[in-house]
C-alpha cells in the first residue's frame, strides 16, 4: 500500500496555494474551491484541503483497492474507525481511522482503483 497523497488542512485556501506553490516549486494539477492538490517530482500528492479539522494537522493517506475491505482488515488489526468509507466526489471515496497510539491514518479509494 502506497503513500499517495498528504491532505493539509488550512483556513485561507489562497495563501496557502501561494505558499505551497513555492515551497514545493510547482503550480497546483488541480485548484478548486474544495481542494488544491500538487503533484511535485519523486513525492506524493499534496493536497490543501479548506474544509480539514486544522486540529488532526496533514493526513497521510494511503490508497487502496478495496476500502471497505481495508477498513475492516484494519479494524480486526485493532484499528478503531473514525469516519466510515463516504463519497467525496469524483468517484472517490475516503475513510479514517486511528492506529492503537491515536495516530490518524487516511484511506482513499479512487474511481479507476
Amino acid at each position: 500500500m502506497a503513500i499517495r497523497t498528504i491532505t493539509v488542512p488550512v483556513k485561507d485556501l489562497a495563501a496557502a496555494t501561494a505558499l505551497y506553490t513555492k515551497l514545493l516549486g510547482t503550480e497546483p494539477y488541480m485548484a478548486t474551491a474544495y481542494y488544491v492538490g500538487f503533484r511535485p517530482e519523486g513525492s506524493p500528492e499534496v493536497g490543501l484541503n479548506p474544509h480539514g479539522d486544522l486540529s488532526t494537522g496533514p493526513i497521510t493517506y494511503y490508497h487502496v483497492a478495496d476500502i471497505k475491505a481495508t477498513v475492516a482488515d484494519l479494524a480486526a488489526a485493532g484499528a478503531t474507525v473514525e469516519q466510515e468509507p463516504r463519497d467525496v466526489g469524483g468517484g472517490g471515496l475516503t475513510a479514517h481511522l486511528r492506529d492503537g497510539d491515536g495516530n490518524l491514518i487516511g484511506l482513499f479509494q479512487g474511481a479507476s482503483e
